[in-house]
């Protein structure tokens, strides 16, 4: 098994699931791992990188809107070229796409969800799923954020207002999970 395999089997050694789909997901994912070619956006499963970005003195979470597929979500995406490491994904999508410049994984850099999601097709690519590696990063400078194109919002909430204006149910299984870190 290459390296790359290594990066994501190492992140999730130690990850726990919660429930028995998280259960079978993670079995997908490590079965998609030994096929090979893990992040390759044109397996029909390939795994992703996200965040739910926290601002922990104030408790509030920060949500991206999707256009695409009309709804709040996390921050997150893809590997590019060369990335095998889920966190580091987070990480350089987190900032590209909040222009948050000090994020930093949050109390610590647990796998906090792992959640296998079907992404509907488009013309430009056929359905598929990606195999979604959740962590939570934190922000200092939440008055810094800057969304990376207008159509692409981004929105500070308290954990109830999020719940309100979340419609995914593995987003609002992230936030669930999260939640409780954020209480003082």
């Amino acid at each position: 098994m290459a390296t790359a395999e290594h990066a994501v089997l190492h992140v999730l050694t130690g990850y726990r699931p919660k429930t028995t789909m998280e259960h079978s997901d993670l079995e997908r994912v490590r079965g998609a791992v030994e096929a090979g070619a893990p992040w390759e956006r044109e397996s029909s499963l390939h795994i992703t990188g996200s965040a739910l970005i926290v601002h922990p003195d104030s408790g509030r979470v920060l949500l991206r809107w999707h256009q695409r597929l009309q709804s709040w979500l996390l921050v997150g995406g893809h590997a590019d070229p060369g990335e095998y490491d889920p966190l580091a994904i987070a990480l350089r999508e987190g900032r590209e796409e909040t222009g948050l410049p000090d994020l930093a994984p949050w109390p610590d850099a647990e796998v906090r969800h792992l959640v296998i999601v079907p992404v509907p097709e488009n013309s430009r690519e056929p359905a598929h799923e990606h195999a979604d590696v959740r962590f939570v990063l934190a922000t200092n400078v939440p008055e810094a954020v800057r969304p990376e194109n207008p159509d692409a919002p981004l929105r500070w909430l308290t954990p109830d207002e999020a719940r309100m204006a979340i419609t995914e149910a593995n987003v609002l299984d992230t936030l669930s999970r999260v939640e409780p870190l954020l209480v003082r």
